[in-house]
């Protein structure tokens, strides 16, 4: 007997649809042939579908079984389809009703007891299911919430094979998944910029970068609160959108990251360590994966001890920082990965840190220091919208008690001017990712404003690039002080930003 049911696997970060045909046939020799293009991982499936079936308690007779995972001319590379093969062994065995398994679509990996174990990428299946009219997906119990993110889906969580089987018999129903009450964060678990002592002047440009969708590069000595003031930067960031979660939530599953949690409310935050491969950081692999670049998508992506990451990784990101995604092709297939994220940077001035620390004398030479920051190109700089230096914090503003503004009301501020740049040039839409007809057209600074540009071009040797974001710079300091007008204080001190990189160089 013939039996064909639905599944879905993930391209990227999106799913597609793989029709699941299996044929039990008494004629020619027993055996069992999978086609369809399958990787060795699903290969595997094959041992364990028949543990699973045989210690659910199904005794079948030998037959010449065949299983084709269309559409033949893509990889098929998770263990996800051994759920929907084993459904369609079963139905091609005539041990389900043939109505049994229309208007569903089922994935999981099987262990060998036939429990259901989690896959990834069931988000985007889950959204593929409802696209394709079907009414109800058939998850493994771990990965329900995820699933139950997308609305008009009944969602069925199953602890094993035989619990699926007695649901589609109709014996027993597997109750649709509900989604619990959110227990409520418990207190410290948030961190918080008042915890920050000190550092007004990185504070102040921690908001513009917060408010703008701003590149932050900080520079200063070890302990001086660069890689504080980073983590928190999620903290002030405008809440995610439902949309902007959806997103995340999708990739965090296809990089099977998302555990047991349902929709992402949160900003990601992602800082890989400096040995991490270009693969590990843009994306890539056999797959290919998403690397921390998109995982960090409608977040920020944290690269502390810049210079110490190797130059080529470094620089596989300035496209993607420009094109807010990434496309990765393999022989087999091209994916493409979103990557809209806010980067940060932290690094030390020289190689012994101490250059510009009146409490340290540094010990590098001019030659040092200037080969040290040649392991930043140019175009990598000129990523950075904000440059500033990060200097120590005195004693007395560490043991102090002077109040200090917390991340809610730094956030309200960031969250007003973004819905000024909303209203201006369109939903989503910062002024970081303002396009060069959108900086003409709402980035007007008035002659007075053109002049000091000018000579800050001039004397600065600022690129085209780097001109650009000092405007954009400015434009959300403007924001932030409700002008409707760019006016020359915002220019001044937008380029200042740029000329402490000239400085600290």
């Amino acid at each position: 007997m013939l039996v064909k049911l639905e599944t879905g696997s993930v391209l990227g970060v999106d799913a597609y649809r793989v029709v699941v045909e299996v044929d039990a046939s008494r004629s020619g020799l027993p055996g069992h042939n999978l086609v369809g293009l399958p990787s060795a991982r699903v290969t595997e499936g094959k041992v364990r579908i028949k543990a699973a079936l045989r210690n659910s308690g199904f005794k079948l007779e030998s037959r010449r079984v065949t299983v084709n995972l269309a559409p033949a001319e893509l990889r098929k590379d998770t263990s996800a389809f051994d759920l929907p093969i084993a459904l369609g062994t079963i139905g091609a065995y005539e041990m389900l009703p043939p109505e049994a398994l229309e208007g569903r679509m089922a994935l999981g990996e099987l262990a060998l007891d036939g429990g259901i174990r989690p896959v990834r990428g069931v988000l985007p299946v889950a959204d593929l299911a409802r696209k394709l009219g079907h009414e109800e997906l058939l998850v493994p119990r771990a990965c329900a919430a995820e699933a139950a993110v997308v609305a008009g889906l009944t969602i069925r969580p199953a602890e094993n094979l035989m619990e699926v089987v007695r649901h589609l018999r109709g014996e027993e129903e597997i109750p649709p998944y509900e989604p619990p009450p959110q227990a409520p964060r418990p207190p410290g678990a948030r961190v918080d910029i008042a915890e920050v002592k000190g550092q007004a002047g990185p504070k102040r440009a921690l908001e513009i970068a917060a408010a703008g969708g701003h590149n932050l590069l900080l520079v200063g000595p070890p302990g001086s609160g660069k890689s504080m003031l980073a983590r928190r930067l999620p903290t002030i960031l405008p809440p995610l959108s439902f949309e902007e979660a959806l997103e995340v939530t999708r990739i965090y599953s296809v990089a099977g990251l998302l555990g047991s949690s349902g929709l992402m409310e949160d900003r990601p935050f992602r800082a890989p360590h400096h040995t991490v491969s270009q693969a590990g950081l843009v994306g890539g692999g056999p797959g290919p994966r998403p690397g921390e670049l998109s995982l960090a998508h409608n977040g920020v992506l944290f690269l502390d001890e810049l210079l110490e990451f190797q130059r080529a990784t470094l620089e596989a990101l300035r496209q993607p920082l420009e094109d807010q995604h990434i496309t990765i092709t393999r022989a087999r297939c091209t994916v493409d990965f979103p990557s809209s994220v806010q980067l940060v940077a932290a690094m030390n001035p020289c190689p012994c840190g101490h250059r510009g620390d009146p409490r340290r004398t540094c010990t590098c030479s001019n030659l040092a220091v200037e080969r040290y920051w040649s392991r930043l190109s140019g175009p990598m700089l000129d990523r950075f919208d904000l440059v500033l230096e990060v200097g120590a914090v005195s004693f007395g503003e560490m043991i102090g008690e002077a109040p200090a503004e917390a991340s809610a009301e730094v956030r309200g501020r960031v969250t007003r001017a973004r819905l000024r740049q909303e209203a201006r040039a369109g939903p989503g839409r910062c002024n970081a990712r303002l396009s060069p007809s959108q900086l003409k057209q709402h980035c007007a600074m008035g002659p007075r404003g053109e002049r000091i540009l000018e000579a800050a071009v001039e004397r600065m040797g600022l690129s085209a690039r780097a001109m650009q974001r000092v405007i954009k710079v400015a434009r959300t300091i403007a924001d932030l002080e409700a002008a409707e007008q760019m006016e020359p204080p915002h220019l001044a001190e937008a380029i200042a930003y740029r000329r402490l990189l000239r400085e600290a160089h």
